[in-house]
């Protein structure tokens, strides 16, 4: 199979772009990295949709505020609506002499200027907190090697946190030890059908590199919540929240642990009928955060960016 990473978020997938955008920026415009985080709960996740609060439309008016003209962002993986971003990047092409004029008076560089200045034009629940300028090669969508998402449950009242809006309240107390296990026959290269919501054109095969469940003790951040890491050189659309939704019913001890192959192999998104065993169901998007995106070292930018706009088959 030819390798492939038709990049996106958690609960997005699209076929390659092609056009205008471009893996170095058009000439006499530098590229700029950002990293960032937001609290989806009150967003109709990232993509700017007309009349909708999204992350990439407040980004982006606040851009336009600060650069006077719009300046489109390219994002490493578009979140759904209420999908939470701990480790989010996007980069942006600005002209070289709209950038300089980013400091004004200050002697900050024009990136950090940039940083600076977008405190003053974001919302609370959408934070950029770095900007730099990127390196040859560098697309934050098409350059990613992998992204880390991770889904907090919290199955007890001892633990329920108000103050939160990360965490899914589940009702039943799940076996951690049960879902770990049943999750290592979902890792490798497959055919997520039956975890993912298809688009045309868009393929749903996709490598999941790590599935693994804990419970972290008292000392460590999350203490006493039900943790999934999940890492993949891309996900498809609602891929992830269907990962933990196949897992939920075994932790519930109300399915076997084979049922997560089961649903695998089974490559249909039919709900199953009469015993049969259909497409997985879907978690609600609370629990899920974008933790962060991995890139090659800069000198394999360029070329895992090209290779990544290979449909695999």
């Amino acid at each position: 199979m030819t390798s492939s990473a038709i990049t996106s978020g958690a609960e997005a997938d699209e076929s390659a772009e092609t056009g205008t955008r471009t893996e170095t920026g058009p000439s006499g415009t530098t590229r700029l990295r950002l990293d960032l985080s937001y609290d989806g709960t009150d967003f109709h996740g990232w993509a700017a949709q007309p009349g909708l609060r999204t992350v990439q439309g407040e980004l982006e008016a606040g851009l336009q505020k600060i650069l006077r003209r719009p300046v489109p962002v390219t994002v490493a993986g578009r979140t759904d609506a209420g999908v939470h971003a701990r480790g989010q990047v996007c980069h942006l092409d600005v002209s070289d002499d709209v950038l300089a004029t980013v400091p004004g008076r200050s002697a900050a560089a024009p990136a950090d200027a940039l940083v600076s200045r977008l405190v003053g034009v974001l919302p609370a629940d959408l934070v950029v907190h770095r900007a730099e300028v990127a390196p040859p090669g560098f697309d934050a969508r098409f350059g990613a090697l992998r992204r880390r998402y991770r889904y907090r449950i919290s199955d007890s009242p001892a633990v329920h946190d108000p103050l939160r809006r990360d965490v899914l309240r589940h009702r039943r107390a799940l076996d951690v030890e049960a879902m770990h296990a049943a999750s290592q026959a979902l890792l490798g290269e497959h055919d997520f059908l039956s975890f993912c919501r298809p688009r045309d054109g868009a393929t749903t095969i996709r490598t999941l590199e790590e599935l693994s469940w804990q419970r972290p003790a008292a000392e460590r951040a999350d203490a006493g919540l039900v943790v999934a890491t999940v890492v993949a050189d891309a996900f498809c659309h609602h891929m992830v929240r269907s990962l933990v939704g196949a897992l939920l019913g075994v932790g519930e001890g109300r399915h076997e642990s084979v049922r997560p192959a089961q649903i695998l192999a089974a490559r249909t998104r039919e709900s199953g009928r009469h015993g049969q065993v259909g497409a997985a169901p879907l978690c609600p998007p609370g629990g899920l955060t974008l933790e962060g995106v991995e890139y090659p070292p800069v000198e394999r930018l360029a070329a895992q960016a090209r290779a990544a706009r290979v449909m695999r088959g």
